[in-house]
C-alpha cells in the first residue's frame, strides 16, 4: 500500500483531551481523552449511541466542543473540514459517501483537486490507489454500479490516495465478508506500517481485536476501558456494556 511515511515522534498524531460535546440538553461526549501515535491503529468502540461518530466528528471540525481539545500532530486541529486535508487527515464514513454517477476514478481523483499538480500526475496517483486495491479494472465504471465490497474498497482508496498521515475508518468491515474483512485488515496494517497513524470506529469485535494496538470503549459518551485489545475484552465493564452483543459473522 502506497502511503507516505511521517516521521515517527513523541508528540502523538491525534490527541484528544477532555473532550466535551452536547447537543442541547443531552451530553454526548463527557470527558472524553485518547491519543492515537504514528504507525499505531486505535480502535473506537461501544454500543450504538454511544459516541463515536461523535468523536469523529469533533475531530474533523462538524461539531463544536464545549470543552477540551484535539491536536493533530502537537497543534490544534483545523476549525473548518475544508483544511483536513491540508493537515494529512482522511476519512471514510458509514455511508460511504461515494459519487454514484461519476466513475470510479472521477471518484478517486476528487480529493486530489485541491492538491494542484499536473493533471497526469494526479490520474497516475488515483490510478496507483485503485490497482492496489483491486479495482483498477472497474475505474471507468460508474461508482453506483459497484457491488457492496467494491464499493467499500472505493471508499477507502479515496482517503488512501491523498496519502494522509492520520486516516479515520468508519465501520471500514460493515457489511462485509470473511474473504473482504481479511484483505481489510491486510491493508490497515500495511498503511499503519508505512508510519500512518489509524483511528477506526467498527462493531467487527474480531476485526478490531485482529488490527488494533489499543482499544478505547465509550458507553453514554464517556471512555469506561482503554488498553491493548485482549486486556480490554476481558474488562468486566466492556462485558457489561456489550451484554448480548457478539462478533459479527
Amino acid at each position: 500500500m502506497t502511503t507516505t511515511t511521517p516521521p515517527r515522534s513523541a508528540v502523538p498524531r491525534l490527541e484528544v483531551t477532555g473532550l466535551e460535546v452536547a447537543f442541547g440538553g443531552l451530553t454526548a461526549l463527557d470527558g472524553v481523552s485518547f491519543a492515537v501515535g504514528d504507525g499505531e491503529t486505535v480502535a473506537l468502540i461501544g454500543p450504538n449511541g454511544a459516541g463515536k461518530t461523535t468523536v469523529f466528528n469533533a475531530v474533523c471540525a462538524l461539531v463544536r466542543p464545549r470543552a477540551g481539545s484535539v491536536r493533530i500532530a502537537g497543534r490544534s486541529a483545523p476549525p473548518r473540514p475544508t483544511r483536513l486535508l491540508a493537515a494529512g487527515v482522511a476519512r471514510t464514513l458509514q455511508g460511504l459517501g461515494l459519487f454514484e454517477r461519476m466513475t470510479v476514478l472521477e471518484n478517486v481523483l476528487v480529493p486530489l483537486s485541491s492538491l494542484g499538480g499536473p493533471a497526469a500526475r494526479r490520474t497516475e496517483r488515483a490510478l496507483a490507489a485503485l490497482a492496489e486495491l483491486g479495482l483498477a479494472e472497474a475505474a471507468d465504471r460508474p461508482a453506483g454500479t459497484l457491488p457492496y465490497p467494491e464499493r467499500k474498497r472505493l471508499a477507502l482508496a479515496r482517503a488512501l490516495v491523498t496519502e494522509p498521515s492520520l486516516l479515520l475508518l468508519d465501520e471500514p468491515a460493515g457489511g462485509l465478508g470473511e474473504a473482504d474483512i481479511a484483505a481489510l485488515a491486510a491493508t490497515v496494517r500495511a498503511v499503519a506500517g508505512a508510519g500512518c497513524a489509524v483511528l477506526l470506529v467498527e462493531h467487527h469485535v474480531d476485526f478490531v481485536m485482529d488490527v488494533a494496538d489499543r482499544v478505547v470503549v465509550l458507553d453514554f459518551g464517556k471512555v469506561i476501558a482503554s488498553g491493548e485489545p485482549d486486556e480490554v475484552r476481558s474488562d468486566p465493564a466492556v462485558e457489561e456494556a456489550y451484554l448480548g452483543l457478539e462478533a459479527a459473522p
